[in-house]
């Protein structure tokens, strides 16, 4: 397996051994790139190794990835031709480059793999483009298959549409007779309904009036809830009714439109909440029911001064289900 370490570790060496030079060679032929002009080193009786270019090769930070990924099917022969004399050396060996090489000799494999591939891959690439043709053939025959279920598709589309103008002709004459009859006990129970609800006009044009009244009332009735829910806090029940009134005042000479009988308790909270309250432990006095409006409704955390600790027992109850710790 080569790292990148070990690739570091040869492109630092000063005089590479000469097999590691012949490797790379082969590696550049494979690649396609530029190697030196043949000149023949009598010492090793073969071509002068292209280091510089195999330096540059390296020096690619993604040269392992482009190993990887390396696109076979470009060898051609004459690649495989110029691999031939590096391949008949006597060391040129996997075994005899993993004790010069180290890690690097796996390159050694890796040149002979691909000359094996072309070799194998030279009888393939007919048999690939036959494929290829079988499969064109294919695809027309499927669009033909195609074009004809689509054909047959549509004729049954006609055949189904008229179909379905039949059966609906006869469910329009039996809808026709059903309809006839249903009319007629329609008629009759009209007239019956109307003789019973015209005595309720009335009440239905009086209870109109009132919720086109209540709209009117709304902007008011929302004004004076909130500011009991804002200012209503610290002060005794007396003093809430003051400040009640004195908004009430203030509302009518500004003309702002509100309940003469609002109740702001019903207004902020039903009964059955009330009930529930009460049954954990919340006093039934206005004064108490106003203190758990403010409580739950108001926006800000309220300070409870408490001296009989009913608010506390009342809290502690409401918040069981939470598990509120209350000390």
């Amino acid at each position: 397996t080569i790292k990148p370490a070990d690739i570091a570790t040869v492109r630092t060496l000063g005089r590479p051994p000469h097999l590691i030079m012949r490797i790379m060679d082969c590696v550049l032929l494979l690649f396609q790139r530029k190697v030196n002009t043949v000149k023949m080193d009598l010492e090793k009786n073969c071509t002068v190794p292209s280091w510089k270019e195999s330096l540059m090769l390296m020096t690619a930070g993604n040269f392992l990835q482009n190993l990887q990924q390396f696109p076979k099917d470009t060898i051609n022969g004459e690649v495989v031709e110029l691999l031939g004399p590096y391949f008949e050396m006597a060391d040129y060996n996997i075994e005899t480059a993993k004790r010069v090489c180290g890690n690097v000799a796996g390159l050694c494999s890796w040149t002979k793999a691909m000359a094996a591939f072309f070799a194998i891959n030279k009888e393939v690439l007919p048999l690939k483009a036959n494929l290829a043709v079988q499969e064109n053939r294919l695809t027309t025959a499927m669009l033909d298959l195609q074009k004809a279920q689509a054909e047959l598709d549509a004729k049954q589309a006609e055949l189904d549409v008229v179909q379905a103008e039949y059966e609906k002709a006869m469910r329009e004459k039996q809808t026709l007779l059903e309809d006839a009859e249903r009319c007629r006990h329609k008629m009759q129970t009209a007239s019956s309904l109307i003789s019973g609800l015209a005595g309720e006009k009335e009440r239905w044009t009086e209870q109109s009036k009132e919720f086109a009244a209540q709209t009117k009332r709304l902007v008011g009735d929302v004004l004076l809830a909130t500011a009991f829910l804002s200012y209503s806090g610290p002060f005794n029940q007396e003093f809430r009714n003051l400040l009640l009134t004195g908004w009430q005042k203030e509302m009518k000479t500004r003309k702002i439109p509100f309940g003469n009988n609002l109740n702001l308790t019903e207004m902020l909270i039903d009964a059955p909440t009330i009930s529930e309250w009460n049954l954990q432990g919340l006093p039934n006095d206005d004064l108490s029911i106003q203190n758990g409006i403010i409580v739950t409704k108001a926006a800000r955390y309220p300070l409870l001064i408490d001296p009989q600790t009913q608010g506390k027992i009342w809290i502690k109850n409401k918040e069981t289900r939470n598990e509120l710790q209350v000390n």
